[in-house]
């Protein structure tokens, strides 16, 4: 489930909104020595066929080297909109089509669940409709610093097994890094290659994206940026296995700009029909101004539509996003994840707007609240606590404390202090053994762990 909470959007910006270098600098320094929210942000702009880049901090704390267009992030869930771009491009080219079930491309011992004789399609996984979880069922990571290196394509196969769908199946919108990871899987099975040669062959070579892929390059490497959690700590990165497809990439800036000018037609691309195949498919969320095409989140907002991502890792928020009005694309790139995220930034340039998102506090039995209260803990190596006052609770992530009031029995927004909500998972018995914490249109797992 993808809920926007993005700091300070909720009123009208108006069209003289901060554009300038000086101004996202300002932005960036306060992000960075003020709040103490990342160790360092670049900013890369697309207007007018002219590209600009705005950076604030370093590298690493221990590294004083500064932040650039070159600069290489971990870019997590970015990473879908590249594999949404490489099943366009095999549907033009007749490879394969939207609607193909999905089981035509997995081994045919794989048991795929269904809704009647209703199966789960290419397009039902690249628009997140398929009914799937955002994590496999038989994730049990050994541990939280790398969760998926161990994660294998035979795992994702048994995550399958005795699944069983609910709700409208190519309808119903929930954000599922296992569906896209599965639609990596069935391209790179059509194609008879591997998902990282099948993208770079297809996608990332046609568009001379020389700074972008699933394994760094010597000269990524060269320049990549330490990955930081949400208390400013020092982490490693992710080795992503069987879930590359949805959170695996690596880029720079200057990569994205270079990809967001073949969207805006700035640059001629091979990939064009594909792109612009990608938002004609449009699909419902239950979130207002808010739609799927493939790949892309399509936000409503009074200065006209705006296609954007985002994503993170255990060290890594990214956003990427262009108006197709404006013809304007932005890309941040942080090497700290956090709670609050990068994402307001990215809007903020595009001088627009999202409506807020409605809340509406329910009452729920202390009962039901009791068993949530725990000690959760994020991959990031941040720890959630959770504790019961009366009829609603009271979380503390790092230093940071707030009252959550519940909106059901299980989804919970924060009053103030947060930008944030939470979903608590069930066992038969009622009692959490995980929370989601959806943040800037990010779902992040934490197991309890006590």
């Amino acid at each position: 489930m993808l809920i926007l909470a993005l700091p300070g959007l909720g009123q009208q910006l108006s069209r003289d909104a901060v554009t300038s270098d000086a101004e996202i600098r300002q932005i960036l320094a306060e992000r960075i020595d003020q709040k103490r929210q990342s160790v360092g942000i670049v900013v890369g702009v697309v207007e007018g066929q002219s590209e600009r880049i705005v950076s604030y901090g370093v590298l690493d704390q221990r590294d004083p080297r500064p932040l650039g267009g070159s600069t290489t992030f971990e870019i997590g869930g970015l990473t879908s909109v590249f594999t949404s771009l490489l099943l366009a491009d095999m549907a033009q080219r007749g490879e394969v089509t939207l609607d193909d079930p999905l089981s035509k491309y997995l081994p045919p011992t794989i048991r795929l669940p269904s809704v009647g004789s209703r199966s789960i399609t290419l397009v039902d996984l690249a628009t997140h409709s398929a009914g799937l979880p955002l994590l496999p069922t038989r994730f049990n990571p050994k541990t939280q610093a790398n969760p998926y290196v161990d994660y294998t394509e035979s795992a994702l196969y048994q995550s399958l097994d005795n699944f069983k769908l609910t709700g409208n199946l190519g309808v119903d919108y929930s954000y599922s890094h296992f569906g896209m990871g599965l639609l990596a899987v069935a391209l790179s099975r059509r194609a008879s290659q591997s998902y990282e040669s099948l993208l770079k062959a297809r996608v990332l070579d046609p568009l001379g994206m020389k700074n972008t892929g699933v394994t760094a390059t010597p000269e990524m490497n060269s320049q990549l940026a330490v990955g930081h959690n949400g208390a400013l700590q020092r982490v490693g990165y992710w080795d992503t296995s069987a879930l590359a497809g949805a959170i695996g990439l690596k880029s720079t800036a200057n990569d994205l700009l270079t990809f967001l000018e073949a969207e805006l037609g700035y640059r001629n691309s091979p990939l064009a029909g594909a792109m612009a195949a990608m938002l004609n498919v449009r699909k419902p969320t239950r979130y207002r101004g808010l739609e799927l095409a493939l790949g892309w989140h399509v936000l409503s907002t009074s200065n006209g539509q705006i296609m954007w991502h985002n994503g993170g890792t255990g060290g890594f928020r990214a956003f990427m996003g262009f108006s197709p009005r404006t013809k304007v694309g932005i890309v941040v790139l942080s090497n700290t994840d956090g709670t609050n995220g990068i994402e307001d930034i990215g809007l903020r340039l595009f001088n627009s707007a999202p409506s807020d998102h409605p809340h509406t506090e329910i009452k729920v039995n202390p009962e039901i609240l009791a068993a949530y209260v725990g000690e959760y803990q994020l991959a990031n190596g941040l720890k959630l606590m959770i504790a019961q006052n009366d009829y609603h609770l009271e979380g503390r992530l790092g230093q940071l404390q707030f009252q959550l009031l519940p909106e059901s029995t299980k989804d919970f927004f924060a009053k103030e202090n947060f930008d944030g909500q939470l979903t608590f998972v069930t066992d038969r018995s009622g009692s959490a053994y995980m929370v989601i914490l959806h943040q800037a249109g990010t779902d992040l797992p934490a197991r309890r762990i006590r």
